[in-house]
């Protein structure tokens, strides 16, 4: 096995010495929304804002953003989701939804139905695969990619209702793991299908001197506990007498500066922390460079973006967003500029307005920081 770490490592770091061909920013997003717009266009949504003609226009890209408006949750379920929560094919995406992500909704509805579609969970795939490349960048040891990965998320017995599912985005993607990724993943099927948090924190605690675990990822929170957790039940000082060969914390969701320190005192040594940016609308981008606060965004999968300067010209007191806002592409930036992040989807989002706010550390690199909500300001 440690022959195997070596090899991935090396491969790795040998790919980094190529140079590969590479598009423009502004290039890889124009591919994206193009493609998002050609599989669309045969939809309810598509044929409404007339895709086809826009795609034929020579403008095409300002044609759609003129055409199509922007869309917060409440306005998106309106008008077009509720039809796939109905069994409706071909709404917004040209397929019947079998998945729907619940998130919290923080902002507007107190419980949001995010479409999951095999090209959303695809997309995630390709970031994750993208993050593996990224690993030749940090300073992390070959054997840790032959250790078992623990993914605390929600579980993956999701909730059936008639023609479809709902559940944590969390649960649905590792529910949809590759069959080549099972071996490493923690804590595995049966464990992972217990719909109770606490039942699962109670057998991860018990069964985690099973497991040879390398890599660890999860909001700070959840992982917070289970770290103290296992720690406690097993009376050790720190969480690498049970898992002596942890190497890597891959956190998103919240900020994880408030607990670092707390995270400091339940390790043995010193790991490697990598930020991500997921959501239940799809899997975003993630630290690409040690040492650089900032979350590397994935241009060319299937994400279209635009950022709304979030000041009062375009969102009221309350951070709602006033009609026709003005909105800049991914080669249109500056840093240090808050904005609201707007996306078209391969789940059939169309200028849809996430919630988050966020501030370009380097346009060069296109790496964000996340700095608040636009309900929360």
């Amino acid at each position: 096995m440690a022959i195997i770490g070596n090899l991935i490592s090396r491969s790795l770091r040998i790919r980094k010495q190529f140079t590969f061909k590479l598009g423009t920013p502004r290039q890889y997003q124009m591919q994206v929304l193009r493609r998002l717009m050609e599989k669309a266009k045969h939809t309810q949504f598509g044929e409404h804002y007339q895709f086809e003609d826009i795609l034929h226009a020579p403008n095409w890209v300002a044609r759609f953003r003129q055409s199509v408006p922007v869309h917060n949750y409440n306005k998106m379920h309106a008008e077009w989701w509720h039809k796939c929560l109905e069994g409706v094919a071909n709404v917004s995406w040209p397929e019947k939804i079998k998945y729907f992500a619940l998130s919290s909704g923080t902002s507007e509805s107190a419980s949001k139905h995010i479409p999951v579609t095999r090209d959303m969970l695809r997309t995630v795939k390709k970031v994750g695969v993208k993050q593996l490349y990224s690993m030749a960048n940090f300073n992390v040891p070959p054997k840790s990619f032959t250790k078992g990965i623990l993914m605390l998320g929600g579980t993956t017995s999701l909730f059936e209702k008639g023609d479809y599912y709902e559940g944590d985005m969390s649960g649905i993607q590792a529910k949809n793991i590759p069959k080549w990724f099972r071996r490493f993943y923690k804590p595995g099927s049966q464990i992972s299908r217990k719909p109770n948090w606490e039942q699962r924190i109670k057998l991860i605690v018990r069964k985690a001197p099973q497991w040879d675990v390398g890599t660890v990822c999860g909001v700070p929170a959840w992982v917070q506990i289970v770290l103290e957790e296992i720690i406690k039940y097993h009376n050790v000082k720190n969480i690498h007498e049970i898992w002596p060969n942890l190497a890597i914390y891959i956190h998103g969701g919240v900020s994880f500066e408030p607990y670092r320190e707390s995270f400091q005192r339940l390790l043995g040594k010193p790991i490697t922390f990598i930020e991500t940016y997921m959501a239940s609308e799809g899997s975003f981008g993630f630290q690409a460079r040690p040492g650089v606060k900032g979350i590397k965004l994935v241009l060319n999968t299937g994400i279209f973006y635009e950022f709304i300067p979030f000041n009062e010209e375009n969102f009221d007191a309350d951070g709602e967003v006033k009609p026709n806002p003005k909105s800049y592409m991914i080669h249109e930036v500056v840093e240090d500029q808050e904005y609201a992040v707007m996306l078209s989807t391969c789940s059939g989002a169309w200028r849809y307005l996430i919630g988050d706010v966020v501030k370009f550390t380097s346009v060069k690199e296109h790496e964000i920081v996340i700095v608040g909500r636009t309900k929360q300001f």
